[in-house]
């Protein structure tokens, strides 16, 4: 079977622990988490030149990532974010300003790579600077109809407004956000349901802007899939949680793969669950997947 095309769009960036760093930022994260997940993966970012910015490069290209179209600029240094961790696991962020992945740069290789592209993800975070807001729009407006749009919220800081969400759902056709984002998202963007309920604020969504699919990730409670015809609820495996790092984004890599490989939403969402629940329990946001938890793997 030919290989889903998944292109990650946005931020790459060194989280910076208490006990040492590991490579992040949401978009990468999508990108590692599906090139393990049998995906084509590629990733639309920049990197400093400099000891990171290498370091950056080598992770993705060690985890099969295709870094044809990740920049390295020599004016504006590797991103990093440092990362405290409250009781339960959920991570505080400080981000650097002024990082390499706020100037991604337009290129000929985004522009052939998100033409053949099955899937393409991007966030909010990375839409801080104008121009990477730019190259990000273009390259997700480049995509073919046929293929899956899907704005993953990830709210951080201040950086985000109505603006910025009204116009990437637009774009999108997919969504995926956590049980803290909806209402924000909600509120922000006008959208109102009869009720409040999660399964209506997410119908809401997919119709006003005309969304395929909206996907709520709920902790330990599973997560919350809505298509214009369909709910699909299912729960979390039981996880002892060390961080909740990328938890999110194996969600959405997990997705993309399985409609990607025409399973159903139950499976997707099962699959989806199982992996970012993996993710929680052990440190950082891209620990190696196990086989069993992987599509490939022999009754997935």
């Amino acid at each position: 079977m030919k290989r889903p095309v998944v292109v990650g769009a946005g931020e790459a960036l060194w989280d910076v622990f208490p006990d040492g760093e590991h490579f992040g930022g949401a978009p990468a994260n999508v990108a590692l988490h599906a090139a393990a997940l049998g995906a084509e993966a590629w990733l639309v970012s920049a990197v400093g030149r400099d000891a990171r910015g290498d370091a950056a490069l080598a992770r993705l290209a060690a985890a099969g990532v295709r870094c044809g179209t990740v920049a390295q600029l020599a004016e504006h240094p590797t991103g990093v974010v440092r990362v405290s961790v409250q009781d339960g696991g959920q991570p505080v962020y400080d981000i650097a300003a002024e990082s390499a992945w706020d100037y991604v740069p337009w290129s000929p290789a985004v522009e052939q790579v998100t033409e053949r592209a099955d899937a393409i993800v991007f966030g909010s975070l990375a839409q801080r600077s104008p121009i990477s807001r730019v190259t990000i729009r273009r390259a997700v407006a480049a995509v073919r109809d046929s293929a899956w749009r899907l704005f993953d919220v990830n709210l951080r800081q201040a950086y985000y407004d109505a603006d910025v969400l009204t116009a990437s759902l637009e774009l999108a056709n997919a969504v995926k956000l956590n049980e803290e984002e909806l209402p924000v998202v909600a509120r922000l963007v006008g959208v109102r349901a009869r009720g409040g309920a999660p399964p209506e604020m997410l119908r809401a969504l997919c119709d006003r802007f005309g969304l395929k699919l909206a996907a709520l990730t709920r902790g330990a409670c599973g997560a919350l899939l809505v298509t214009p015809d369909s709910v699909c609820e299912s729960p979390a495996p039981p996880t002892v949680v060390v961080d909740t790092v990328g938890a999110g984004d194996a969600f959405t890599a997990a997705l993309l793969v399985g409609v990607l490989a025409g399973r159903s939403l139950e499976e997707v969402s099962r699959r989806a669950n199982a992996v970012a629940s993996y993710v929680c329990s052990a440190p950082g946001a891209t620990p190696p997947i196990p086989e069993a938890l992987r599509w490939a793997a022999e009754g997935a």
